[in-house]
């Protein structure tokens, strides 16, 4: 670690090796947690490479629990966390749309950091009980159309560095790092970053990793179209700026979107979406959000009409339909 920290000091990003090696060694318990916080620091100071993230995530995955879904063209739309908003659950509402327009997904979430709820919470919620049996997510995706990865059964490594970012109470490359270790290793994937410069970290990564991607932000700093602002795109085809109006869409205010103050309210609201009783601002960022993910697996779709299979997903009760039939077999 002295090593390590000594090419921090003086400047110098680390390897997709060297943090790879680092992440093996924390796994192992090599370090203790004043010489993991004090990397972190170092690292977040100067800013995360891609290098230094994919690193990082090789250990993770690595060390973690592998599922082999390879053979489904499947998606995964998660953001990073973090951008302090507490939205309610408007990824995972997404994923139950596109589901119900007929798109294998295969989320990754885990309960909530920044937000009073995350996508695990507002499952558990509903009496969904968690798995790492490979046979049981497969076949909840085959005949569901939806399975869920909670984190914590799959990417064993984050336990180990848990004491040293509890600690520390800052964000740190770990931040960043859920979305990208995915245990199916899905092919294809719409992250919500919180700001640009993660939004172009983010595209790098992918176009490394050479994968099926989108990556949005919104330009008020939600890690999701939120639909109170622009935002920008970018997929392995373009990188482009919509408003609201391009999707057909109307502005909303922050408060529209906002999850309430506890975990039961975030799931009222959560229902009501997929229910159909939400208000219009709540229904069209989730329609927004899932065209979106719909358009990173059909390229050859418009916005206008990856938003009208969202929206007829939703209104027609297919994607409430899917997420019934999702409690159901994991209950």
């Amino acid at each position: 670690m002295k090593e390590y920290l000594l090419k921090l000091i003086d400047g110098m990003t680390l390897t997709r090796e060297d943090t790879h090696t680092i992440m093996m060694n924390i796994v192992d318990e090599k370090y203790n947690e004043h010489q993991i916080s004090a990397l972190l620091m170092a690292i977040q100071t100067r800013g995360v490479t891609v290098d230094e993230i994919l690193g990082f995530r090789d250990g993770l995955l690595e060390t973690g629990k592998y599922i082999n879904l390879n053979d489904v063209n499947s998606l995964d739309i998660v953001g990073t966390g973090g951008d302090g908003k507490n939205t309610f659950n408007i990824s995972t509402c997404s994923a139950f749309v596109i589901a119900g327009a007929g798109y294998k997904v295969s989320k990754h979430g885990n309960g909530g950091s920044t937000s009073v709820s995350g996508a695990s919470n507002v499952l558990m919620g509903h009496g969904v009980k968690f798995t790492d049996d490979e046979s049981k997510l497969r076949k909840c995706l085959d005949e569901v159309g939806i399975c869920y990865f909670h984190a914590p059964l799959f990417a064993y490594g984050m336990k180990y560095v848990g004491p040293a970012r509890k600690a520390l109470g800052v964000p740190t490359c770990f931040n960043l790092l859920g979305p990208l270790v995915n245990p199916g290793h899905t092919r294809n994937s719409l992250h919500g970053t919180a700001n640009q410069g993660q939004l172009r970290l983010y595209t790098n990564i992918h176009q490394r990793l050479g994968d099926n991607y989108g990556v949005v932000t919104s330009y008020d700093g939600y890690d999701e179209i939120s639909l109170t602002t622009a935002f920008k795109l970018c997929t392995n085809n373009f990188e482009k700026v919509y408003t609201p109006k391009d999707l057909g869409l109307n502005y909303v205010n922050p408060s529209d979107i906002y999850g309430g103050a506890t975990a039961a309210d975030a799931m009222k609201i959560f229902d009501s979406v997929l229910d159909g009783s939400a208000t219009k601002a709540q229904k069209e960022v989730v329609i927004a959000n899932a065209a979106c993910g719909i358009g990173v697996m059909e390229k050859n779709l418009s916005m206008d009409e990856t938003v009208a299979m969202a929206r007829e997903s939703l209104d027609s009760g297919r994607a409430y339909n899917v997420f019934k039939k999702f409690v159901e077999y994991n209950s």
